[in-house]
């Protein structure tokens, strides 16, 4: 049995794109630090492929890791932060619960730096949201409260500022706002 936080994969793909733009919002972060590193403008672009259609599910969990090692190539942990934003996007190929790791990931890459905007951050991310988009996210459990998957208590998105933001995204989702 799938995991609720699997979404299916119409939803995956409508989630992607919103998950890469959340992603490509911080990338220059990344790009400051290792210009020459490709691997997380790839995984954005990847995952808008997803989304179009062009690219197929099993293709793209087997590459979601790629963009990931890219954090291990800069030191900023806002670098950091949106190396792995654009790893999240490129993962909802797998699991769609992975775009709001996107999103949490741009967040604290905004908030390492600047901590007073990360709440717009969230407001543009919430902002961005087509009406499928908020239906789609609205089907994942909340943070914190699934057994498996990218949500599961205690894991690395469940906990902290990934926790916090994924939670605050999923309370505005469902209150419409």
């Amino acid at each position: 049995m799938l995991s609720p936080q699997s979404l299916s994969e119409p939803d995956r793909r409508l989630v992607a794109a919103w998950a890469a733009d959340c992603a490509e919002r911080v990338l220059p972060l990344f790009e400051r630090e290792a210009p020459d590193d490709d691997r997380p403008r790839d995984a954005i672009a990847r995952a808008r492929a997803y989304a179009r259609g062009e690219l197929d599910s099993a293709g793209e969990i087997r590459r979601r890791f790629v963009a990931g090692r890219a954090a291990a190539s800069v030191t900023a942990p806002a670098a950091i932060a949106a190396a792995r934003s654009t790893a999240q996007a490129s993962g909802v190929a797998h699991m769609g619960a992975h775009a709001l790791g996107a999103a949490a990931y741009a967040v604290k890459a905004v908030g390492t730096d600047r901590p007073d905007e990360a709440d717009a951050e969230i407001d543009w991310q919430i902002q961005q949201m087509t009406p499928a988009v908020r239906a789609a996210l609205r089907q994942l459990p909340p943070v914190g409260e699934d057994a498996a998957g990218p949500f599961v208590a205690g894991g690395l998105l469940a906990r902290g500022i990934l926790g916090s933001t994924i939670h605050t995204l999923q309370t505005r989702i469902a209150a419409g706002v």
